[in-house]
């Protein structure tokens, strides 16, 4: 076995992962290393064919491969080592990773390590459709992989199940292709669980009708899809007896969730966060464990690719930091996500801290509604929405004139 000492490796060349190894470097960490499992540089990026990405950071309307390119060249002018073809299969409390790649099993002894790992689709077995178990039935992610990378028509007549980004995108991927038609898209919540311009841009302009507080509650077919059974929901999203509907297809793309890709986050003992489902970090975004770092959608999902790398650009120089010189562990007090709030990021403020940049979302849409965050009795930020999703994160720079101690994001009826 190899065994080699390094300032930082960082775990994942997605956004989140080009960002931070590029940020690592530049910060001053003399030796950097990004470990990847693909065999290509961009996770995700790559099979992202439509545009949207890029306009925060480049200010340039971009698709997926070519937002993935310059932040490649971002990563290739700092001169990072990087491995294809990689994979982590450990990481102990001690910031060892061991790796196997192409040249073989290594462990890496590192003084900072960012995890960078991405997430994954939720699958039917996670959503518990039940009925029979025919071909046709894919995850939004790997439909697009097949029509994006591999030149493939999974099937023709297509029912989405879900209206999460994703799923928007490709039933209007749908529409676009040749042989190919989008029957439908089903949403088991009573809103939208994407940005209200892909709705537009990918529903609307294309005439795909979409269908709330309805699921799928059957599957039938042999061989390949036949045909798909849909019930109403009510508020518990329980179907609702005598509101079945059948809908012919042929195919059927789930795109009902992403989970962070934590494994190895709990193998190396870092606290998840029930709310995120991704490490409980603080303001450096460093996770309970000292010297290992979270960012990107292994750390919470993003809507917009841009802010993925923004974190991953922070948090790289954060790792440089720490991998210079390691900080003591001080007295961490926790942000309280209040009513109406699914989650707040950073979970925790170290003591001292006066100015935070906080990320979170709301559980549902609401209307005429304000956000207020507060410090104790101090008042930092109050807004009003007239409309405000939980498919869109908000991000706020606060200021205290003391050091945080009881710092909560709340929202409150503005009528």
């Amino acid at each position: 076995m190899n065994r080699k000492k390094i300032d930082v490796v960082v775990i994942g060349a997605g956004p989140a992962g080009l960002a931070a190894a590029t940020a690592a470097k530049k910060s001053g960490a003399d030796s950097v290393l990004l470990l990847e499992r693909n065999e290509f540089l961009g996770g995700i990026l790559l099979q992202c064919i439509h545009d949207g990405f890029g306009l925060h950071q480049f200010d340039q309307m971009l698709a997926g491969p070519q937002y993935a390119e310059l932040l490649v060249e971002g990563l290739m002018k700092e001169d990072v080592v990087h491995l294809l073809n990689s994979m982590v299969i450990d990481i102990d409390r001690d910031r060892t990773v061991t790796a196997v790649t192409p040249k073989g099993l290594w462990q890496l002894d590192a003084k900072a390590v960012v995890l960078a790992m991405g997430c994954r689709e939720r699958t039917r077995g996670a959503i518990e459709i039940p009925g029979s178990r025919p071909a046709g039935i894919f995850t939004a992610g790997m439909a697009q992989r097949y029509m994006n990378l591999r030149n493939l028509r999974p099937g023709r007549e297509v029912v989405i199940l879900g209206s999460g980004d994703v799923g928007l995108i490709m039933a209007r991927h749908v529409a676009l292709e040749d042989g190919m038609r989008p029957v439908c898209v089903l949403e088991i919540k009573n809103h939208l669980g994407g940005l209200m311009r892909n709705k537009v841009q990918c529903l609307d302009d294309y005439g795909i009708p979409l269908h709330l507080s309805t699921t799928v509650t059957d599957i039938r077919g042999k061989h390949r899809l036949e045909g798909i059974t849909t019930c109403r929901v009510d508020e518990q999203m329980k179907p609702i007896p005598g509101t079945e509907q059948e809908i012919a297809c042929d195919t059927l793309f789930l795109s009902v969730g992403l989970i962070p890709e934590n494994e190895l986050s709990k193998r190396a003992g870092v606290t998840l966060s029930d709310g995120t489902r991704g490490a409980l970090v603080d303001n450096n975004y460093e996770t309970n464990v000292p010297g290992i770092f979270s960012a990107g959608n292994v750390l919470h999902i993003h809507d917009v690719a841009d802010y993925a790398s923004f974190e991953g650009y922070q948090v790289g120089a954060n790792a440089a930091a720490y991998a210079k010189q390691p900080w003591d562990r001080e007295r961490r007090f926790p942000v309280h996500a209040g009513d109406g709030i699914m989650y707040v990021l950073p979970h925790v403020l170290c003591e001292g801290c006066r100015e935070a940049e906080l990320k979170f979302r709301v559980k549902k849409p609401y209307d005429n509604v304000r956000i207020v965050i507060e410090n104790g009795g101090e008042r930092l930020y109050r807004k009003r929405f007239t409309k405000i999703l939980a498919s869109e994160m908000q991000i706020v720079k606060v200021k205290s004139g003391v050091p945080f101690h009881d710092l909560r994001v709340r929202v409150e009826d503005a009528g």
